[in-house]
């Protein structure tokens, strides 16, 4: 059984790649369990999770670690992850700095590494520097290189495919970038990507042991919104892998024009950007502050005014509870429509002032549709500011050892005349 009373039985097919996969991840998930356990977990035969757990022990992935309860027969030998069998790299890509974890396959980090943010960096040039922050790293901690099993990378816009439309205001260029070339060729790992908000969805699930039976979805605030959804152990794609463009969600039909197009969009109204124009526009409020309302200091200047939120100062916890009213608005909005009842939230812009946004997220989703039938949990993410990294080195150990949960989704080609104004 799961930690909220639903069943976690997972029926398997016969023994593959997939299935083998599939019974790792459901030893993640419990912490400790028997073989007896996983066949009534899985549906396989006792025989089936036998030669599965020996081949998980032979690679080292697992590990038995003592023995359960005495039931009146033989006592049953627990297993584990083997959380030094292997490691992960990760790396969050931000204007503001780029944040490199080392995670273990526990999803306990291992290593750390910040440096200047990418702001007014090409991705060409951006990548040597962060090829060679990646070896400064590995050479820092003293791990067999054949147990690193690849690089993880999460940004704004860098869903699974290349070439899509622009998914942020700031990071167009890396959105066609080829991230996972560039890196591959200089460093000798495995690469793979995927937009910040997945992958902060991704490091919930695997940092938090979470079921893959257990559905969720995690908001990421940085510059703007996005929503990762869990579904079935898996981040939910999409036809294009553009799933969760909360930001894009309209919440005032009659709102301002947003640069996507659309008019009303949650980001104009309560992201980063909006509440620090507000504070801008209001007199002496910048100064009182030290705002400096450009562009380049975006991320200080919200920062400034999400801290003094948390203080309590009275101007500036109203701009970031009218902010927060905003995004309850659309995350009421999500559980409605999906009949979540766990809500995450992540990211640098929930850093200081995250709990008014869970404060008046709860409110509202009391008055979810399905009240009567489950309360709906909003709580901030672990690890929270750091999400996005710790969840693309998840999604590197995801993407080699459970092969089950991989994106197979390739972006949609465009059909004639879908890109009209």
């Amino acid at each position: 059984m799961s930690r909220d009373g639903m069943s976690t039985v997972r029926r398997l097919g016969p023994s593959s790649e997939n299935t083998r996969s599939a019974i790792l991840d459901l030893v993640r998930s419990s912490g400790t369990v028997s073989r007896v356990e996983l066949a009534e977990m899985s549906g396989l035969t006792a025989a089936s999770i036998t030669r599965i757990v020996k081949a998980l022990l032979d690679e080292r992935l697992l590990v038995e670690t003592g023995f359960g309860d005495p039931t009146g027969g033989k006592r049953r030998s627990l297993l584990e992850l083997n959380s030094q069998a292997r490691y992960a790299v990760g790396l969050s890509l931000d204007d503001a700095r780029l944040t490199y974890v080392v995670v273990d396959l526990g999803g306990n980090v291992v290593g750390q590494l910040v440096s200047p943010g990418i702001a007014g960096a090409t991705p060409s040039v951006a990548v040597l520097r962060i090829a060679d922050e990646l070896r400064q790293i590995s050479r820092q901690l003293d791990i067999p290189t054949a147990d690193v099993v690849g690089v993880g990378v999460a940004g704004a816009g860098l869903d699974l495919g290349s070439g899509a439309g622009a998914r942020s205001q700031a990071t167009d260029e890396w959105d066609t970038f080829a991230v996972q070339e560039a890196l591959e060729h200089r460093i000798g790992l495995p690469v793979v990507r995927d937009n910040d908000a997945a992958c902060a969805a991704l490091g919930q699930f695997w940092v938090g042991r979470i079921p893959a039976t257990q559905d969720f979805a995690t908001l990421y605030m940085a510059k703007g919104f996005g929503m990762g959804l869990m579904v079935g152990g898996s981040v939910s794609r999409g036809s294009s892998s553009n799933v969760g463009e909360l930001g894009h969600m309209v919440v005032d039909i009659d709102g301002p024009d947003c640069w996507c197009g659309s008019r009303g969009c949650l980001e104009m109204l309560a992201a980063p950007r909006a509440v620090v124009a507000r504070a801008m526009a209001t007199t002496g409020f910048a100064a009182d502050l030290g705002l400096f309302g450009d562009e380049a200091h975006l991320r200080e200047d919200f920062d400034a005014v999400a801290r003094a939120a948390a203080r309590g100062e009275g101007r500036s916890l109203a701009l970031v509870e009218d902010s927060a009213r905003y995004v309850a608005a659309a995350v009421l909005s999500v559980v409605n429509l999906l009949d979540l009842d766990r809500i995450h939230l992540a990211g640098p812009g929930f850093a200081d002032a995250g709990a008014v946004y869970v404060r008046c997220i709860r409110d509202l989703v009391r008055c979810a549709r399905t009240r009567v039938r489950h309360g709906v949990t909003v709580e901030l993410a672990n690890p929270g500011v750091d999400a996005a990294a710790v969840g693309a080195a998840a999604l590197a150990l995801q993407h080699v050892l459970m092969p089950h949960a991989r994106a197979h989704r390739v972006p949609a080609v465009p059909s004639p005349g879908a890109a009209l104004a």
